[in-house]
């Protein structure tokens, strides 16, 4: 394994997982793992035969955030090292570009500012009841850099995302399931199990049905409610004139479970 860390992916059918290992630094995000990590992002948004993604995390942790020295110089200069300003690939934490397909996260033990801003990034979290969470970076004299000052109210509400925010405390599993930041909580080791479930589930069904759902919901968030029911049509649209659409039908009626082909 490199020092710099690693980012594997796995195949099984339509489902890829994401893995990121640099397990014996509690896993510290450097400039290259979050290059790869983009690189593994953007291929499953860009393969056909890539339906949904789990990302998971090697090790008793998620991650203690940034390896700030490798960081810092950047940081004082406006640079950016964790993503090139010019590249249009998927970003990790999709302030940039937001995965199209569904992406599902997996996160256990110490889960650290950019650790939270990547898996609200993410489309559902599965999170193991020993999680701790906070964002620290105040604590370390930094604003926060990965989206957080608005995926905490978009999720949780200006009240409860100052609380935390400005704060900088630790809190736990159940405290982020409450505000919604992760979906599930379960015993650790399950919780990886458990992601690959709903993985499995999600892919189960149309993905080009799947793309349309994501996409018109993020319409609401960046444009709001009128604009995401004018997307109606266009969903109608597109889901209806597919192969899949007939295949759902044909399952329907035949009292069968479907085989979707993405097309």
């Amino acid at each position: 394994m490199s020092e710099n860390g690693d980012v594997r992916m796995g195949v099984d059918g339509h489902v890829v997982t994401i893995e990121i290992d640099r397990a014996e630094k509690m896993n510290g995000f450097t400039p290259e793992m979050f290059d790869q990590f983009s690189a593994a992002l953007t291929e499953l948004d860009e393969r056909d035969d890539l339906w949904v993604g789990v990302v998971q995390f090697t090790g008793p942790h998620t991650t203690a955030g940034l390896d700030l020295p490798r960081f810092a110089g950047s940081m004082r200069s406006g640079e950016r090292d964790t993503e090139n300003q010019t590249d249009d690939r998927v970003d990790a934490f999709a302030l940039r570009r937001r995965c199209s397909k569904p992406v599902v996260m997996a996160v256990q033990g110490v889960t650290f500012t950019i650790g939270i801003e990547m898996m609200l990034a993410a489309d559902i979290v599965v999170a193991a009841d020993d999680c701790r969470f906070a964002q620290l970076e105040p604590k370390r004299g930094l604003a926060v850099f990965g989206g957080a000052h608005v995926r905490y109210i978009q999720r949780a509400g200006w009240g409860n995302a100052m609380y935390h925010l400005l704060r900088a405390d630790e809190f736990d599993a159940e405290r982020a399931l409450a505000l919604g930041f992760v979906q599930e909580v379960h015993p650790r080791g399950r919780h990886i199990e458990r992601a690959h479930a709903l993985a499995r589930e999600i892919a189960a069904n149309a993905p080009i049905a799947l793309k349309e759902i994501k996409r018109a919901a993020m319409v609401y968030l960046e444009q709001g409610e009128t604009a995401a029911f004018d997307e109606i049509p266009t969903m109608r649209a597109t889901s209806a004139n597919t192969e899949d659409f007939a295949e759902g039908l044909a399952s329907f009626r035949e009292r069968r479970d479907p085989e979707f082909k993405g097309q």
